[in-house]
């Protein structure tokens, strides 16, 4: 274990590297499966200033395998990064040197993050039949009492159901078989409803005096992996264990439970330990007329402990990274800065995106504009915008104009080569979300199976496509390199 003075002592080095030339629960990451209409864009006054220079970008970023180089690295020779982790750090420090080696200005920011181990954990069926369970521990979970436990499963398909099922679950699990629907390109993948179970589920059964829960995991298509993901706690409710299951197991457990009594053995060796110190990375290309004003461009660099971490967020990470190389090859340089952050530890808790507007709130009045990647590394679709959001108070201020969303839309027709034009107001991402006041802008992607992989050891490198990669990092290159030029901002009231 890396110790909080060798973590000072390497963030503080890395800080001076230069160019060489529920907490609130876990945000959706956002997949072009919305249910609003596209925005329609103005005239197309923008796209006619950027056209050749947008046909530039397009064609040296879909071009280059820089991004996928960068992920190769990232994810065969470091791996997943979980907060806390050694990964993580060592993540950070290539993010930090990769950058700077590309010549951009890098350096890193301090955050306290949680740190959670998995350690041993096992689940097997007792009655009416044994047989192991394919299972993950739920990052945030307590561990069982030493040795675990066996008890009775009580299955519930929705929240009604674990209500009316109360007096039978004080001293039982709560297996919450809750299935995703397969993937709908209107309706989406109830990705944003099904988590709920996962996050909230402990709590809501603890009241009844469950002793644990398990939870279907939240893919349309298992294979019998388990998928993981954060479970959080109410300090006035008793914690209990949580993991998940695979879809299979659940559906197992389900169809006993019809014909008589079932019981599990769930055993978890997981612990909380006291924060360490970890960091946001920062690379910039400096404005060359309005350097104090920022385009921030950003992706979590955390993943949680299974796979590689690939998709999420490893994708998102060398896109953005890749997005502001391809600028500085091209010699492309913006009137305001361009900002990439990799921010720390999203998955569990959002620490460092809470830490950075906590650090920069001073300056969030020059931030014209936060786009986020965190959808995985497939074919790039559009924008989306976020608006207003009554749930989360630091979004409130995020109110883009009409005229904004409709420039952004104009924007988005010089990206038609990718077929990434739709651009629709709906939501902007769980780490730039904590910048108040910010428009807020998230890639869309084409991530019809992306939740076939999330958050379990099949997110590797291998589910990445190269070119889908490139033409992320083309589409955000352009994005990012127009908004930062223009002469007044995207949500200016003039044109």
């Amino acid at each position: 274990m890396t110790t909080m003075t060798t973590r000072l002592a390497l963030f503080a080095l890395l800080g001076a590297c230069t160019p060489t030339a529920p907490p609130a629960a876990h945000a959706t990451a956002w997949i072009a499966d919305v249910t609003t209409p596209p925005i329609t864009p103005a005239s197309p006054t923008i796209a006619d200033r950027y056209r050749g220079i947008a046909t530039t970008i397009l064609a040296h970023a879909r071009a280059d395998r820089g991004a996928y180089q960068k992920l190769a690295v990232l994810t065969d020779r470091i791996g997943n990064r979980i907060a806390g982790s050694a990964n993580l750090d060592r993540a950070i420090a290539w993010a930090v040197e990769t950058m700077a080696a590309d010549g951009h200005a890098a350096h890193t920011e301090p955050a306290m993050v949680p740190h959670w181990v998995r350690n041993a954990e096992a689940a097997e069926l007792v009655t009416p039949i044994a047989r192991p369970l394919r299972m993950i521990g739920l990052g945030g979970s307590i561990g069982t009492p030493k040795g675990g436990l066996t008890a009775p499963v009580v299955v519930v398909h929705d929240w009604a159901e674990l209500d009316a099922k109360q007096a039978a679950v004080k001293g039982a699990i709560v297996l919450f078989d809750v299935a995703m629907p397969p993937f709908d390109p209107v309706r989406g993948s109830g990705y944003g409803t099904l988590v709920e179970y996962r996050t909230t589920g402990a709590v809501r059964a603890a009241r009844y005096g469950a002793v644990a829960v398990l939870m279907r995991s939240v893919t349309a298509h298992s294979l019998r992996t388990p998928h993981t993901g954060a479970v959080y706690y109410d300090d006035a409710v008793a914690k209990i264990p949580g993991a998940a299951v695979t879809v299979e197991d659940a559906m197992l457990i389900a169809r006993l439970a019809t014909t008589g009594p079932v019981s599990v053995h769930l055993a978890m060796d997981a612990q909380l330990l006291p924060d360490v110190l970890s960091a946001n990375v920062i690379g910039e290309l400096r404005g060359a007329e309005l350097p104090d004003e920022v385009v921030l461009i950003g992706a979590h660099l955390d993943s949680w402990d299974v796979g590689q971490g690939a998709h999420d967020d490893g994708a998102g990470c060398v896109v953005m990274m890749q997005a502001l190389t391809t600028l500085r090859a091209l010699g492309l340089h913006p009137r305001r800065t361009i900002r990439v952050v990799l921010f720390t530890t999203e998955e569990y808790g959002e620490r460092g995106a809470k830490q950075y507007a906590k650090d920069h709130a001073a300056e969030l009045g020059n931030l014209v504009l936060a786009v986020e990647a965190d959808s995985g590394g497939f074919a790039p679709r559009g924008f989306s915008i976020a608006k207003p959001d009554p749930t989360k108070p630091q979004n409130l201020g995020v109110a883009p104009t009409e005229r904004a969303a409709a420039r952004l839309a104009d924007l988005a027709t010089l990206l038609r080569p990718l077929d990434a034009t739709r651009v629709t107001t709906q939501y902007g991402g769980a780490d730039i979300g904590f910048l108040a006041g910010v428009p807020q802008v998230a890639l869309l992607t084409d991530g019809r199976t992306y939740f076939d992989i999330h958050h379990s050891e099949a997110d590797t490198l291998d589910k990445v496509d190269p070119e889908a990669l490139a033409d992320d990092v083309a589409a955000v290159a352009v994005l990012a390199y127009i908004v930062a030029d223009l002469p007044e901002r995207l949500t200016s009231p003039t044109r």
